[in-house]
């Protein structure tokens, strides 16, 4: 399916942590052939912010054509902060489903590490979801936890936290280490420097590892060019060693792009 724009109605939200909400909305045709690691585009109803805000998909309820975006407010007068306020009933510029999704079919029947940071835990819930696999989600925070539940019914869990306050203190790669944790792939998604480290443990450990990149997109379909990121290959669009984080990813092969 190509992507749609739509006008969405808002089923629910509620506040799942500090400047963390949890929003499901009702789509017309977005939602019926999402895939895990997608993302759509938010249009704020401010004329003065032109441009749609990328928010991950943590959920989709294909059949029921629902979504479920988990995302953190950024600051006072932002999209982000609008969305917060949004309630049930209230309508919602909605552009999707937008760029690549996780390869689940690669990873099935394989013993694979699902590895969110921060607000990059969201995407990997579907992940887990979806993905038939053996399964360990390993899920970095700064402090205050969320969707941990959620993962625990579909993967077996576990928690780095910066401040200690809940698993291995540190980060991701602490927690593998401190549990002795194995695996033959890795699905990551989070901020560069952890995906970063994800790529050189990965090479060490000659293991398949596919990262979905947070960046901020501004058109999310490929025009514009200002989310791209560095590529071994050269790209057939621009013609330089970029590829497009909204269009070619947001999910990569972390042996395609340099962090």
């Amino acid at each position: 399916m190509s992507k749609v724009k739509e006008t969405c109605t808002v089923i629910s939200q509620e506040c799942i942590g500090k400047d963390i909400y949890s929003l499901w909305i009702q789509t017309g045709e977005i939602a019926k052939e999402a895939k895990p690691g997608q993302f759509v585009s938010l249009y704020s109803n401010d004329g003065s912010k032109l441009l749609p805000r990328p928010i991950s998909l943590c959920e989709i309820d294909n059949e029921n054509s629902r979504l479920r975006m988990v995302y953190r407010v950024t600051g006072p007068n932002t999209g982000t902060d609008e969305f917060s306020k949004l309630t049930a009933g209230d309508k919602i510029e909605v552009l999707g489903p937008l760029g690549n999704g996780f390869p689940l079919e690669e990873a099935e029947g394989k013993k694979v590490f699902l590895i969110g940071g921060g607000i990059g835990v969201p995407p990997m819930l579907e992940t887990a979801k979806r993905l038939n696999a053996d399964k360990t989600a390993v899920m970095g925070y700064r402090d205050e936890l969320f969707l941990d539940k959620d993962f625990e019914k579909y993967a077996k869990l576990c928690i780095a936290t910066e401040d200690g306050s809940a698993g291995t203190k540190g980060n991701v790669l602490d927690a593998i280490h401190e549990n002795a944790l194995e695996a033959d792939m890795i699905f990551a998604c989070g901020p560069t420097p952890m995906l970063r480290a994800l790529k050189t443990y990965a090479l060490e450990q000659n293991m398949v590892c596919y990262i979905s990149m947070e960046e901020r997109m501004a058109c999310g379909v490929g025009a514009c060019l200002a989310c791209v990121c560095k590529s071994k290959e050269v790209d057939h669009h621009s013609h330089v060693h970029n590829k497009r984080i909204c269009k070619d990813g947001p999910v990569f092969l972390s042996t395609e792009v340099e962090l």
